[in-house]
């Protein structure tokens, strides 16, 4: 399936969008490969744009200034965006990094490009509310995994979520996200293998 046949049925699945209303955006969207390690986004520069995963895999992560140790905030996977939430919406600098964790294919479009979309089309503002709701899920998700759940439910919800990841990157990305060391992850995976 060709990159934009894919976009396409992304969005038909996640909005509704329909073929009329993505042939509006066709001529928008640009496609990129990016190789292991290249930033799609840096701290403290402005993310100007949403980008669909069609390939690879992607990290958003804080660098921690006492301990130089890197945390990840955000994993995002094939078939899914991935985009600086809050530097998009609001046009603000970013507090974190975007980094291909793999070499990866993306497909993105413009914020202003975007928004011309959403004036000329009922689908692509009902595209502009799920997304949001969706980032706001994501984030309060989050949040309260960390308040309310232990690493080892967090591990699971991951799993569910985004179980190509785990293919995808080193365990010690995945120890980051959940928040614990590498030995407590070792110890939870094999807690769950002799279930």
């Amino acid at each position: 399936m060709a990159e934009t046949e894919k976009l396409a049925f992304a969005l038909y699945q996640f909005a509704g969008i329909s073929q009329e209303d993505f042939d509006l955006s066709q001529s928008f969207w640009q496609y990129k490969q990016f190789k292991k390690g290249e930033f799609y986004n840096e701290q403290r520069h402005i993310c100007k744009y949403l980008g669909f995963i069609v390939k690879g895999a992607f990290r958003s992560y804080l660098l921690d200034d006492n301990t130089i140790e890197e945390k990840n905030v955000f994993l995002f996977s094939g078939n899914g965006f991935v985009v600086s939430f809050k530097s998009f919406v609001n046009q603000i600098p970013c507090d974190y990094y975007t980094q291909a964790m793999t070499d990866a294919e993306v497909i993105y479009i413009h914020i202003n490009h975007l928004q011309a979309l959403y004036k000329q089309s009922h689908q692509w503002e009902k595209f502009g509310r799920l997304l949001a709701q969706e980032a706001f899920n994501v984030t309060m998700s989050r949040i309260e995994g960390f308040i309310f759940k232990t690493p080892e439910e967090r591990y699971l919800d991951l799993i569910q979520q985004q179980p190509d990841i785990f293919n995808n990157i080193p365990l010690y990305h995945i120890s980051s996200y959940l928040g614990i060391k590498g030995p407590s992850l070792s110890r939870i995976r094999k807690r769950i293998s002799e279930k």
